[in-house]
C-alpha cells in the first residue's frame, strides 16, 4: 500500500512497509546544484506537478568510492556516487498514517496524527563521502518507535567545502540549514512536531552539527543536538583553507576563483579532491585539526566551541560523546597500529599539539603499559574528536538555559582479530538499532564475527529517542568540575572525569559571556 503526503513543493508517494512504518525517499529540499549553482547558497526547489515517486532512492553528492584497508566500511560510506543533479534531498521515515506506536524507554505512546519527535541526521565521511543511501542510515527503527527520522544529502568536497573567492563558505553546512528549514515547513505533514527537532550527526556530520549550533541563521530551526564523534575545534582557519584552494586550483590548472571552478565538471572536481590529501596545514597560529586525514572541513574565523562559549546555541539541549578507541580505525585496518614506533607517536603529537613532547609525556603517564600503537591511536583519536568534543561540552555547559550530557562508547568490536575495538563509527549500528545487519558481521566487518549484544542496541537507540523527546538521556548533566559521563558498554556506568589527565592536556579555557 502506498501513502501520499503533500509538501509545499508538491505531493510525494512513499512506500508503506510491513512493520507499520512508511518511507519517503529522495524528496528535494533545495534546487539541484548545477554549474555555477554548485558554489552558490542553496535555493528553493521548483514545485512539481502531479505526484512524485518517493519509493526509490535517488542520486547523491559527487564523490569517490572509499575503502579503508582490511575493514569493510561500505555500510557506512555506501557504494559511492549515484549520479544525478537533483541530489539535495531528504529521506523521511515515519510511522504509517494509521499507526499507533509505543515510544521507546517508557515514553508515552504517540497517537495517530500526533506531532512526534523529529530527528534529523547528518552523515559522516570526512566531508568528501557518504549519503542517505548508506545501509546504516535506514530510519525504520526510529519510525517504529514513534520518531520521524530525516536523513539528508549535502554538498561534499570541493562543491561543499572548498573556500573559494566569490562563493559563500561552508556550502555543505548551508545545505544542512536549508534542510532544517524544509523540515520546519513540511514535517508536520509526515506526523512530526516542527517544534521538537533534534539535529544529530556523526564524524564530519557531527562537526557540521556543532557548526550549525554556532550558526545564528539556524536559530529556532531545532531544539536539541547530538554530536557523535565530532569536534567543536575542527574548523580550518582561512589561511589553512587557502592552502587547499591553491592546491586544488593548481591541480585543475585554473585561477582560484568561483568563475573558474564553475566551468569544471563534477568528474574533474571529484578527481581533484582525491588528490588533495596530505597537505600540511600547520601554520604559526594553528595546528591542523584533522591532522592531515582530510583537506576539507568547516572554514571559520572562530571555532564552534568558542562561539558556543560566547552564547550561541545556549538554548539547545546537547548530547555529546566519543568512542574509547576512535583512532584505531585509521591505523588497524591499514596495518599501521602494531608496527607503530616512538617516532610515529611523536609525529602524530607534532601534527596535533603545540607542545608535542608534553602531550606524549601526559599520555605515557596516564597509560604506562600502553604500546606505541595504543598511544598513537589515543592521541590521534583525541586530536580528531576528543579534544574538540570536550571543548564543546565545556563551552555549552557554561550556560544554564539548556542541558549538556556526555557519553563515552566503550563496546569493543572483535573485528580484525579483536584489534578494531571501540573505534570510530562503531556506535552507529546501535544508535540506529541496526546491529543485526548481515553486512556488519564478519572478521573484517565493522562489528566483527561475534553476535553483537541486542540489548545494547535496544538501550542505546531508546536513549537517543528519550533525549530527542525530553532533552534528558537519563544521567547527570555535564559540568566542568565533575564532568559526569555515561560510559556505554554491555553495562552502563556513569563516571566523573573519566579521562581527566588527557582532557587537561587539551582543553583551553573558554570565557562565558
Amino acid at each position: 500500500m502506498n501513502d501520499i503526503v503533500t509538501t509545499r513543493q508538491g505531493a510525494v508517494r512513499g512506500l508503506r512497509r510491513d512493520d507499520g512504518t512508511a518511507a519517503y525517499l529522495n524528496i528535494p529540499y533545495a534546487a539541484p546544484p548545477r554549474g555555477a549553482g554548485r558554489f552558490a547558497p542553496p535555493r528553493p526547489h521548483e514545485p512539481w506537478e502531479g505526484i512524485r515517486d518517493a519509493g526509490v532512492p535517488g542520486p547523491n553528492a559527487p564523490q569517490s568510492e572509499r575503502t579503508l584497508g582490511g575493514v569493510d566500511m561500505s555500510p557506512y560510506f555506501g557504494a559511492g556516487w549515484s549520479r544525478g543533479e537533483d541530489y539535495l534531498t531528504v529521506n523521511v521515515f515515519t510511522p504509517a498514517a494509521d499507526a499507533v506506536t509505543p515510544a521507546a524507554d517508557g515514553l508515552p505512546p504517540a497517537a495517530a496524527g500526533a506531532g512526534r519527535p523529529v530527528m534529523v541526521f547528518v552523515h559522516g565521511g570526512g566531508f568528501v563521502a557518504g549519503s542517505t543511501r548508506s545501509a546504516l542510515y535506514d530510519g525504520s527503527a526510529f519510525a517504529r518507535d514513534g520518531v520521524v527520522l530525516v536523513t539528508l544529502n549535502y554538498r561534499l568536497g570541493i562543491a561543499g567545502f572548498l573556500d573559494i573567492a566569490g562563493a559563500p563558505a561552508n556550502r555543505g553546512l548551508l545545505d544542512v540549514v536549508a534542510a532544517l528549514r524544509w523540515v520546519g515547513e513540511n514535517i508536520a505533514a509526515f506526523g512530526g512536531d516542527p517544534g521538537n527537532v533534534t539535529l544529530f550527526g556523526q564524524s564530519a556530520g557531527a562537526t557540521i552539527v556543532g557548526g550549525v549550533l554556532a550558526t545564528p541563521e539556524a536559530a529556532g530551526l531545532f531544539r536539541r543536538a547530538i554530536v557523535q564523534s565530532g569536534s567543536g575545534l575542527g574548523a580550518f582557519s582561512t589561511e589553512q583553507a587557502a592552502r587547499v584552494t591553491r592546491a586544488a586550483a593548481e591541480h585543475l590548472g585554473i585561477e582560484p576563483h568561483v568563475d573558474a571552478f564553475a566551468d569544471i565538471p563534477d568528474e574533474r572536481l571529484v578527481e581533484a579532491a582525491s588528490r588533495l590529501a596530505g597537505i600540511d596545514l600547520r601554520t604559526d597560529a594553528h595546528h591542523d585539526p584533522l591532522i592531515g586525514l582530510s583537506p576539507f572541513s568547516l572554514v571559520l574565523d572562530t571555532q564552534p566551541a568558542e562561539s558556543v562559549a560566547a552564547g550561541l546555541g545556549a538554548d539547545i539541549d546537547l548530547l555529546i560523546g566519543t568512542n574509547t578507541e576512535e583512532g584505531n580505525l585509521y591505523l588497524v585496518p591499514v596495518d599501521k597500529y602494531a608496527g607503530s614506533t616512538a617516532g610515529d607517536v611523536d609525529d602524530t603529537a607534532a601534527r596535533a599539539h603545540p607542545n608535542p613532547a608534553r602531550l606524549v609525556e601526559t599520555y605515557r603517564k596516564a597509560r604506562p603499559e600502553a604500546s606505541f600503537g595504543e598511544l598513537r591511536s589515543a592521541i590521534m583519536g583525541d586530536a580528531l574528536f576528543g579534544a574538540g568534543s570536550w571543548a564543546l561540552a565545556g563551552a555549552h555547559a557554561g550556560h544554564p538555559r539548556s542541558g549538556t550530557f556526555a557519553y563515552e562508547f566503550a563496546w569493543r568490536s572483535q573485528a580484525l582479530n579483536g584489534r578494531l575495538g571501540a573505534t570510530h563509527a562503531v556506535e552507529l549500528p546501535f544508535v540506529f538499532d541496526l546491529a543485526r545487519l548481515p553486512q556488519l558481521r564478519g572478521a573484517g566487518a565493522l562489528l566483527g564475527p561475534d553476535e553483537p549484544p541486542a540489548e545494547l542496541a535496544t538501550r542505546m537507540h531508546a536513549t537517543w529517542i528519550r533525549f530527542a523527546a525530553t532533552g534528558n538521556p537519563g544521567w547527570d548533566p555535564y559540568d566542568t568540575e565533575r564532568r559526569p559521563t555515561m560510559r556505554i558498554d554491555a553495562e552502563w556506568t556513569q563516571v566523573d572525569a573519566p579521562r581527566s589527565r588527557e582532557q587537561h592536556a587539551w582543553i583551553r579555557p573558554f570565557a562565558h559571556t
